[in-house]
């Protein structure tokens, strides 16, 4: 009997369809809560080709609200432990497992060689990042979000020639209010599993071409309620990008806004450490770039929207995640 006989069933589907997932290369950044039902079912429909980056390993904490990874994982790398799972479920696809951080210079290569790009990181940084290099290429992407008992899935991006949609940046011009995340505010197991389920059902329409397009669609869980609504008017929003390490030139004035005890290396040797930095502070020589570093992005969007009340040059954001700790 043939693996995919009952989705092949649907009239959405059938063969030709099957044929398209079969043909497909996803994107998936993160393999932790919403990774892994995402993983499942795509892998599950037959998806051809799977492209997983993260750079964490798996820790008991994880295993909640991530039921891929088992006891024995604890200490592997997630995508050393996902790809050996997914293998396990459905030989036939194809998973380059890349255990390394999203980045601003890795982003656009990895977007544009993809036919879907799902968000699963769960990381302010990376689903900026993702966005941007996702609406430069023109690929579709599905980003979603969890903390607690909420969370959204949306559909952003892809070629506006072909019914593409706004940003992230169009919907969520500003920074988020919290700068909580699953480890200091808790999430509940089933939450994230229903929004990566989500995320891999429009990923499944996107490839199917099926209407109406999950590209402009928003979908709100909170606390047992969905919501849902369209944005494919909102206009593009600016902002300040996120910039790799790498990309820091010798002219740029480093400011890292983390203090000592989080983080006794800087950002750069050279750089000021000025955790209240924005509203206040030295301004940059005009002509100069400005590069804004902090461990998650957030405190540094903030330091960002704060400085371009007072100056109007080029603002960038540096995410360093945990690794100057």
């Amino acid at each position: 009997m043939n693996r995919y006989v009952r989705q092949m069933v649907l009239p959405e589907i059938g063969a030709e369809g099957q044929e398209r997932i079969g043909a497909a290369h996803a994107l998936i950044v993160g393999a932790g809560g919403l990774g892994v039902p995402v993983l499942q079912y795509l892998a599950g429909s037959g998806i051809g080709r799977i492209t997983l980056v993260d750079p964490d390993t798996v820790e008991e904490t994880n295993l909640h609200r991530q039921p891929l990874y088992r006891m024995k994982d604890v200490g592997l790398p997630k995508v050393r432990a996902a790809a050996q799972a997914v293998a396990r479920l459905n030989p036939a696809v194809e998973i380059e497992a890349l255990a390394d951080r999203l980045t601003p210079l890795n982003a656009p290569a990895l977007a544009a060689a993809a036919d879907v790009v799902l968000d699963c990181a769960d990381s302010y940084a990376a689903s900026y990042t993702l966005s941007d290099a996702c609406l430069a290429a023109g690929k579709p992407l599905v980003s979603a979000s969890a903390l607690g008992l909420a969370g959204y899935v949306g559909g952003f991006c892809g070629d506006k020639r072909r019914g593409g949609a706004p940003s992230l940046r169009a919907l969520f011009p500003d920074p988020p209010d919290s700068g909580q995340t699953c480890a200091t505010a808790g999430v509940l197991g089933p939450v994230v599993g229903m929004l990566g389920c989500i995320q891999a059902q429009m990923a499944l329409r996107l490839l199917l071409g099926t209407t109406p397009s999950p590209l402009g669609e928003f979908v709100r869980f909170d606390n047992g309620r969905f919501t849902q609504f369209r944005f494919d008017a909102a206009p593009e929003a600016t902002g300040p990008r996120f910039i790799a390490r790498d990309e820091i030139g010798a002219a740029d004035l480093v400011i890292d806004l983390r203090p000592e005890d989080e983080a006794p290396r800087k950002a750069t040797p050279q750089a000021l450490r000025i955790p209240g930095y924005g509203a206040t502070g030295p301004l940059p020589e005009p002509g100069q770039r400005v590069v804004l570093a902090c461990r998650s992005g957030l405190r540094s969007w903030r330091a960002a929207d704060a400085l371009s009340r007072r100056w109007d040059g080029e603002i960038t954001l540096l995410a360093l995640g945990d690794d100057d700790r």
